[in-house]
């Protein structure tokens, strides 16, 4: 495990050096990044921007006038997203839950602890990746998220990735990551991915691949 929390750290540090700063969740608030993650699940984020900018103008993203909408308001405004009915579904159940323990995101970390993420996996449409999303971007946790790009980039590299638990049972993040450093990695990872990572090809001609080719990554 350790080569493979190495390996983690030497992406991340290629990444932050050629690429920068990635500032991401895109969002204002930790309420608007819960509703974002919700929404961006099986859709594109341009049809999540307009959900998003129909919710701000009707609730400002005010947790009070978001448990306000009734349900038929909800999807209304979610529609752009698709599976509308689904999400909103989610939505309730989150903002009821986050209302129930008064939004204090830290009293919510101090309550559950390690037993936080089974409890974002109960509330109905809270999958894997959006519970760890969550747990990093909403709850300030270190968590590894893999998603998509990260599957993509660790098949190419050898590793088994057929599935989002497969991965996550194979790679942890090193032991020194802040919750800053997971937030970084995720957005990295995304932004490089959908330059670099649209077929092997590509991604053997990316500046990564190169550097680690020379850090004998395998």
């Amino acid at each position: 495990m350790a080569a493979r929390t190495t390996l983690i750290t030497e992406i991340y540090q290629i990444l932050y050096k050629k690429m920068g700063p990635q500032g991401w969740w895109p969002a204002d608030s930790k309420v608007e990044i819960l509703l974002g993650a919700i929404l961006v699940q099986n859709t594109n984020w341009n049809n999540v921007a307009r959900s998003l900018t129909k919710l701000q103008q009707e609730t400002n993203f005010l947790p009070e006038k978001l448990q306000q909408l009734s349900l038929p308001q909800l999807q209304s405004l979610i529609r752009p997203s698709g599976f509308y009915r689904q999400k909103s579904r989610s939505i309730v159940a989150a903002i009821n839950w986050l209302a129930e323990n008064k939004w204090d995101y830290q009293a919510i970390v101090d309550q559950f602890g390690a037993k936080l993420r089974s409890q974002l996996l109960n509330l109905p449409g809270i999958g894997q990746e959006t519970a760890d999303v969550l747990l990093v971007y909403v709850f300030d946790q270190v968590e590894f998220i893999a998603d998509h790009y990260t599957r993509k980039l660790f098949n190419y590299l050898g590793y088994q990735a057929n599935s989002y638990q497969q991965l996550k049972q194979q790679l942890k993040l090193p032991a020194n990551f802040t919750y800053q450093d997971a937030q970084e990695l995720h957005g990295l990872l995304d932004e490089f991915g959908k330059i670099w990572l649209k077929n092997k090809s590509i991604f053997e001609n990316s500046f990564l691949f190169l550097e680690l080719k020379k850090i004998k990554f395998n």
